[in-house]
């Protein structure tokens, strides 16, 4: 496919904002995705072709996190680690994935999430030196196969699904949240990626538009995250998922 110079400059911009989302909230492939369909991609090239992107946006947040003093790499990679298997199980379902079937059901993960984070007004242990207690601890890691399998399939929503695992099952703040979540997002998806690459005709330019994109909206996004603090992120993350949850019900 050859894409003209102005749809190469709509992806990156929209990758902007879509990077700036992904990190401080979530759903930022859901503006990406459609918008690459539009163009006339495939819809498993284009759920593909988004993870240049994603992978891009993902180092870019780690380094911004870590050079501001936030980083906990070992808790990290165990994440990570558990995250692989479910990613590369969804990868190999992705790379076949057609139409948007999924929307109702990523809509009422998205619901669940909303009124969980917003009426559960339980303390959630948001002091910065919080430590996951063991048990906390083997239910994140567990759980976190079942990110990698959806991140590995559609990406589409995975903060949505990440950060209440991070938050609320395993007691971390929100800033702490979205630094682990980028950390354990680019490791999958750098797996993800080569299951797309090896089975499908990815198109690299627009990925590269993406990354450049992605990766700008990436680094605010974690700016944000570092300065705003806790109460902002939910603010923010509620916001997007009524946005989401609208359009994923009534626009089809």
């Amino acid at each position: 496919m050859v894409f003209e110079l102005w749809q190469i400059g709509l992806i990156a911009i929209v990758g902007v904002a879509s990077g700036f989302l992904n990190v401080v909230a979530g759903g930022g492939s859901l503006l990406t995705v459609p918008v690459m369909v539009f163009m006339g991609m495939p819809g498993p090239v284009a759920n593909g072709t988004n993870r240049i992107g994603i992978l891009a946006q993902n180092i870019t947040s780690v380094v911004t996190f870590a050079r501001s003093g936030f980083r906990d790499f070992k808790l990290s990679l165990s994440l990570s680690a558990c995250a692989i298997p479910g990613a590369i199980a969804g990868a190999l379902l992705g790379v076949n994935l057609e139409g948007i079937w999924f929307n109702r059901v990523l809509a009422l993960i998205m619901v669940g999430v909303m009124v969980v984070m917003h009426f559960d007004r339980t303390p959630v242990a948001s002091a910065a030196n919080h430590q996951p207690s063991p048990r906390q601890l083997l239910y994140g890691h567990l759980l976190m196969v079942g990110v990698g399998f959806w991140g590995g399939f559609i990406q589409l929503g995975v903060g949505f699904i990440i950060m209440p695992v991070l938050n609320r099952v395993m007691g971390l703040d929100l800033v702490r949240t979205n630094m682990h979540k980028v950390f354990i997002v680019a490791i999958y998806t750098i797996v993800a990626l080569a299951i797309f690459a090896n089975q499908l005709e990815l198109l690299w330019t627009i990925g590269i538009a993406l990354a450049v994109g992605n990766s700008l909206g990436g680094y605010l996004g974690a700016r944000f995250t570092i300065s705003k603090g806790e109460q902002m992120i939910r603010r923010v993350l509620n916001l997007v998922l009524v946005v989401f949850v609208i359009k994923l019900l009534f626009d089809f």
